[in-house]
């Protein structure tokens, strides 16, 4: 594989790149190019041991996955689409490369999600827009978890009549509307209201509307209504 530096990208995301490929030729290739790079590059031979890997000392940041479809333990394919089925060990943004591919193989890899479909022999140039694509994308994905994550906090320390207070602006509901319908008085209402736009960090109503749909959006089992039955329980 021979690119010109003309051929490079003008910038390549920072971050680790896991290439799993059971030639010793490509991994020692990719990992001699990815590092010229500036890239961490980690390389396993077979599936089991990426897997395996301890994932506590592996340094921060975005990740991706170069995947080769024939691997001596698993198909690299039925990796990806387990992966993607049943979400107890996502992988990271992941480019496939095979040297034995077809179009009813691309297809199968882009509907499980792959980032991109390589056949080998590839472009460097190719496989290094792919990566890089990758790494922005985890990397984006990685921000918007942590928000999610900031988000139920917030949400979590609101006390109940709080969140019913809340769900109620959130609907549009008036002061005095929301007075009634919680049986309490309006003064009383802009003391909760008041509360929620501080603990939930909201400067406006739009944006703690805002806040909310990315919660909803963002987290399984977070009801519209005060049931009582959401995921992320407010404080008594």
């Amino acid at each position: 594989m021979n690119m010109s530096p003309s051929h490079m990208p003008t910038h390549m995301e920072s971050g680790t790149v896991y290439v799993l490929d059971d030639d010793a030729a490509i991994r020692t290739a990719l990992d001699s190019l990815l590092r010229s790079l500036g890239l961490r590059v980690l390389a396993f031979a077979r599936v089991a041991d990426f897997l395996a890997r301890d994932v506590s000392v592996e340094s921060p940041g975005p990740t991706c996955l170069v995947l080769d479809v024939r691997l001596p333990d698993i198909n690299g394919l039925d990796l990806l689409h387990a992966a993607s089925r049943t979400g107890t060990q996502p992988l990271p943004p992941t480019i496939v490369i095979t040297g034995h591919g077809d179009i009813p193989m691309s297809v199968r890899a882009m509907k499980a999600g792959a980032v991109e479909f390589l056949a080998k022999p590839f472009r460097e140039a190719d496989l290094l827009r792919a990566i890089n694509e990758a790494l922005v994308r985890d990397r984006a994905e990685h921000q918007a978890r942590e928000e999610i994550a900031a988000l139920r906090t917030r949400y979590a320390s609101l006390t109940r009549r709080e969140h019913e207070v809340l769900h109620a602006v959130v609907e549009g509901l008036l002061n005095k509307q929301i007075a009634a319908q919680l049986g309490m008085s309006e003064p009383t209402v802009k003391q909760h209201r008041a509360q929620v736009m501080r603990k939930m960090e909201a400067s406006t109503l739009a944006a703690l509307v805002r806040s909310m749909e990315r919660l909803m959006r963002g987290t399984e089992g977070i009801s519209a209504g005060a049931s009582g039955t959401n995921s992320v329980q407010p404080r008594d």
